[in-house]
């Protein structure tokens, strides 16, 4: 089925963008905002509204399916690309990606996608009002903006699967050549700076993975960690009282490079080690795992400073995992990680990736290796996104996936648990043959 129209129109996505280094720098809180300049180009305070580009693909029988650009909460920080502003960009959705895209046949996904990720555009003068994108024929210009890969895709891949009449997991599936997952892909709740009444929430419905507890300053870890520690033991007591039956939840804390923060000066990987050994304890009896635990500055020292961890951590003893995530942006980036065995997980953070099959294919690097993928995101996407993302979790059989939008929690965790299962149900009632809906026995029973 062909593609006959391609439309964007800006809209708000369910969360802020924020200026990341302002806030590492000291920035203080005024309330829902925060007190100060911005330090990271393209923004113009340190907490402004969260941008999305709707995008609706028209196909020849009049269907229309969407995809939503978006970026993570802190662009511009750690390697990836600028802070998305759908009024800049929607024309280059509306001119050359269109002009790339309309009348090729719905049905070839991964073609339509790598098109789309290989394509470089021109875009002339600056600013939303007087950016003039066009398609460069020689091939010369900028490669699009990862927030645009990340929607149009989720789009087209929209319209490969109403054009096959199946489920995006099963196009997915088809184009990576995997298996799907036959039960929810283990999702991973996150708190905000609510760490207390929504990590209750998410005990109370046996969440598996959480609270992500948005440890981003020193006031939240303490001069010593001494107050991450303290929330460590609070999440084990009141998992205890008010999860359900059985409940055995994996904790997962992004720090932010806060760890590296405190214990910058001198850096003492022995008091480092003996730190994670504390967290260990005091989570125990369940697993514990730690995100971003410095922020080196680049890439190759990150991976360098993440391995040294690691290694300081099995020499001890100590079991707690540590998750990738500053400087592991592209798929390129996760191929360095894994190669490195700098993790023990990788977040593939989809918005950063660009096309969603790329987030695909950088969990499926991890197989067969011993790190473990994440599909992440950010709280700054859209249900549309969120969505599209669950598939590529059951596609893949990743090791977990984010709730999302937003940082209610109980918005994003309905979302992508409930498309999940959704997607399940479908493809069970799809697979069943004749024969085994019926309650009829034959004389061989």
């Amino acid at each position: 089925m062909e593609i006959t129209g391609i439309h964007a129109t800006p809209g708000y996505s369910g969360f802020f963008f924020d200026d990341q280094r302002a806030i590492k720098r000291g920035a203080q809180q005024d309330g829902f905002t925060y007190e100060g300049d911005p330090v990271t180009d393209g923004f113009d305070e340190i907490r402004q509204a969260g941008e999305t580009i709707i995008v609706d693909i028209e196909l020849a029988d009049g269907t229309v399916v969407r995809g939503d650009c978006a970026a993570v909460q802190y662009s511009g920080a750690g390697g990836r690309d600028p802070l998305f502003q759908a009024a800049e960009y929607a024309p280059v959705i509306e001119g050359p990606v269109a002009d790339e895209l309309e009348g090729r046949d719905a049905t070839d996904f991964l073609d339509n996608a790598e098109a789309l990720e290989n394509m470089q555009v021109d875009v002339r003068g600056s600013g939303a009002s007087s950016s003039q994108p066009d398609a460069n024929a020689s091939g010369a210009g900028d490669r699009l903006h990862t927030a645009i890969r990340y929607g149009v895709s989720q789009a087209l891949l929209a319209a490969a699967a109403e054009a096959e009449n199946t489920t995006r997991t099963d196009v997915l599936a088809d184009a990576l050549g995997t298996e799907p997952a036959t039960e929810p892909v283990p999702v991973f709740g996150q708190s905000g700076d609510d760490r207390y009444n929504n990590t209750e929430k998410m005990f109370v419905k046996g969440v598996p993975v959480l609270p992500h507890a948005l440890i981003n300053s020193v006031e939240k870890i303490g001069e010593d960690g001494e107050v991450l520690l303290e929330y460590v033991e609070w999440l084990v007591e009141r998992s205890q009282e008010l999860g359900p039956e059985g409940y055995e939840p994996r904790f997962h804390i992004d720090v932010y490079g806060m760890i590296g923060e405190i214990f910058a000066a001198p850096y003492d990987r022995e008091e480092v080690v003996d730190y994670f050994a504390a967290l260990e304890a005091a989570a125990a009896p369940y697993p514990i795992q730690i995100e971003g635990p410095m922020d080196a500055g680049n890439r190759a020292d990150q991976i360098d400073a993440m391995v040294e961890l690691r290694e300081g951590l099995a020499e001890a003893g100590v079991g707690v995992d540590i998750v990738a995530d500053e400087w592991c942006n592209t798929f390129e980036d996760v191929q360095a990680f894994v190669d490195a065995e700098a993790a023990d997980l990788v977040q593939v953070k989809t918005p950063d990736l660009g096309g969603i099959h790329r987030s695909g294919q950088a969990v499926r690097y991890c197989e067969g290796t011993e790190t473990r993928a994440y599909l992440g995101g950010t709280c700054n996407e859209t249900e549309t996104s969120a969505r599209a993302c669950a598939h590529v979790a059951l596609a893949t059989d990743a090791a977990q996936v984010l709730a999302k939008p937003g940082m209610g929690f109980d918005e994003g965790y309905m979302i992508v648990e409930n498309e999940m299962r959704r997607t399940i149900a479908r493809r069970e009632r799809e697979q069943l043959t004749p024969d085994t809906d019926t309650d009829e026995v034959t004389a061989d029973d």
